[in-house]
């Protein structure tokens, strides 16, 4: 037992002050029905597992049951690592809401502030968002000691205002944070049909040159035999200074666990997407 504790630590120990793996993963649905299939939660465990924080979108859980089971088997087994979270409210104008869920090692990183975006009006119409960000800033042994995550998961029909938008997130998150360390990520739906060619134009997060995007348009995050890049990654100039080059990729849960395409459709219709931190 002690020599398994030693080896824990040791694990630990090596860990910190290196790179840190950020995930964005568009979990379809997740809620009492997938925590609930074993083998279905063993999968997205082992995904929760290859990061330092990982974003899981589409979060369908009033009660926090499902979140409960999840983090009940990311810190089950012979990980050397605990992991903690942090969860927005359920967001969304309807009664279908979303929340946002960050899942952190604590030896790696932790949470140093947080706010929800406040955009407008919902019951006057004047909001943007469907599911407005839920900013959350993370401290850390990296090159960039602490920055700011951006999630979003747009709403396809409007996702070309919405990612829009998220320039004036960041203008925000500048002012409430102090910090111009930032990265949005998430399923922006920004590609194929929700976002064409033409409509680049009109978004000030890709106009703009001082965003880089890291997840290019060429990319497939669909677990499906759709070609889209819906989900993204982007970071301001000076995040950018302590992103690891070429690192950003779509991971391939699937071909890593040796899954068939109707189990990795069980799971999601998205792949994640990740970036490393020097």
């Amino acid at each position: 037992m002690k020599i398994i504790t030693a080896i824990g630590l040791l694990l630990v120990s090596v860990h910190l002050g290196h790179s840190l793996l950020i995930g964005a993963f568009n979990i379809k649905s997740f809620g009492d029905s997938k925590a609930s299939n074993a083998t279905l939660l063993d999968i997205i465990t082992k995904v929760v597992h290859r990061y330092d924080i990982v974003l899981i979108q589409e979060v369908r859980d009033s009660d926090l049951t499902a979140t409960n089971k999840l983090m009940q088997s990311v810190n089950g087994g012979s990980s050397p690592y605990e992991y903690q979270y942090i969860v927005s409210e359920p967001l969304g104008r309807s009664t279908y809401k979303e929340r946002y869920l960050f899942i952190y090692r604590r030896q790696a990183v932790s949470v140093a502030n947080s706010f929800q975006y406040d955009d407008g009006c919902e019951s006057c119409g004047t909001d943007t968002f469907n599911r407005e960000p839920f900013v959350v800033m993370f401290s850390s042994n990296t090159a960039v000691q602490k920055f700011a995550l951006v999630p979003q998961h747009t709403s396809p029909e409007v996702a070309v205002t919405e990612i829009d938008a998220l320039h004036d997130v960041v203008l925000d998150t500048r002012q409430r944070l102090n910090t111009n360390n930032i990265m949005l990520l998430g399923d922006f739906n920004a590609g194929c049909s929700y976002v064409s060619n033409s409509d680049w134009s009109k978004i000030r997060l890709r106009t703009d040159q001082s965003y880089t995007w890291l997840i290019p348009d060429s990319a497939d995050t669909t677990v499906t035999h759709t070609n889209c890049p819906y989900d993204r990654i982007v970071a301001t100039s000076d995040m950018m200074k302590g992103v690891s080059a070429g690192s950003a990729q779509v991971f391939d849960f699937m071909q890593a666990h040796g899954l068939s395409q109707s189990w990795g459709l069980a799971v999601s219709d998205h792949f994640p997407v990740e970036v490393k931190l020097l």
